[in-house]
């Protein structure tokens, strides 16, 4: 399902976490030959950073000055992204559990999510982009071609997370913990809160697979480009 070069869109999907975004943001990256700029690698690149430096979380200031001399690069791979922190592949690292709480601390700053949202707009400015995260369609690109917003019930995100960590036992109910506290940081922040876009496409996605979920946002695509020609 390759888009011609005239008809390249920025595509925004957001959602909490577990609702699969990612995922299926970098399927339908690959599937249409675009690049899936992933705003979650590039805060838990942030975030790993603080952790190696000692910077505290709570410290607007001093990550702001961090951000500003990190280079964060993706860079596309049949597998997915390579996630590059100054010149070092992080990408395994980042999805570490001390790093996902970690940059769910870091990205409630106003300094921070603004030099990010700089970066990633540069990023994606020529279209032919997905882009999945909880402000893409309302602050990153409030003009996105096309905006989806992934949801899912919190149980069954919750149960999706723990599968992906392969976590059981005692640990289940700490990570799960977590995720829900993650969705509240991430909802009542004060600078760009998880909320869909007016003009958003919301999928639930409970009870799809990833294919169903995938079918329905490529027929939004096709849609859009059709509309577009």
């Amino acid at each position: 399902m390759d888009a011609t070069p005239s008809s390249k869109l920025i595509i925004a999907i957001d959602g909490p976490a577990g609702a699969g975004k990612s995922t299926i943001a970098s399927r339908l990256a690959r599937k249409l030959g675009y690049t899936n700029l992933e705003s979650g690698a590039m805060y838990r690149a942030l975030a790993l950073k603080a952790i190696e430096w000692d910077v505290s979380f709570d410290d607007e200031h001093a990550l702001r000055k961090l951000a500003e001399g990190a280079r964060i690069s993706l860079e596309p791979t049949i597998g997915g992204n390579r996630v590059l922190l100054d010149g070092k592949d992080v990408s395994t690292r980042i999805r570490d559990r001390d790093v996902t709480e970690a940059a769910s601390r870091v990205s409630v700053h106003p300094a921070v999510r603004e030099w990010m949202v700089a970066r990633q707009q540069d990023m994606g400015k020529q279209g032919g982009v997905v882009m999945e995260g909880r402000d893409i369609g309302t602050k990153v690109f409030p003009n996105a071609d096309l905006k989806v917003f992934l949801d899912a019930d919190p149980v069954v995100r919750e149960q999706r997370r723990l599968d992906q960590n392969k976590i059981k036992g005692p640990s289940a109910e700490s990570m799960a913990a977590e995720l829900r506290e993650r969705d509240l940081r991430d909802r009542t922040r004060a600078v760009s809160p998880l909320a869909a876009a007016a003009d958003a496409v919301i999928i639930d996605s409970t009870n799809l697979s990833e294919d169903e979920v995938l079918q329905k946002i490529e027929e939004l695509v096709r849609k859009k480009i059709g509309s577009a020609t």
